[in-house]
């Protein structure tokens, strides 16, 4: 079986957002995650927003962590496989 790795990014959340700060994980290293489910909360000049998983697997690896600022759109959160 072979193991492939998705990289959670930061995604864009409005067409004005340049970054975003990690305010909390809502999964830990180890969990299984699915599809749809929400994973985290960033923080924008709007408000607090949930983003959700867009695969299924498990957290393999946390990238930032809450309190992290100006987390570019695209750069990497956590790793899944």
């Amino acid at each position: 079986m072979v193991l492939t790795m998705s990289d959670f990014c930061m995604p864009s959340l409005g067409a004005d957002m340049k970054s975003g700060t990690l305010v909390e994980w809502l999964v830990a290293e180890g969990d299984t995650v699915q599809h749809g489910q929400s994973i985290a909360v960033i923080e924008t000049a709007k408000g607090a927003i949930e983003i959700e998983s867009f695969v299924d697997g498990v957290v393999e690896e946390i990238v930032c962590q809450p309190g992290d600022e100006e987390i570019a759109i695209g750069s990497v959160l956590a790793r899944i496989s």
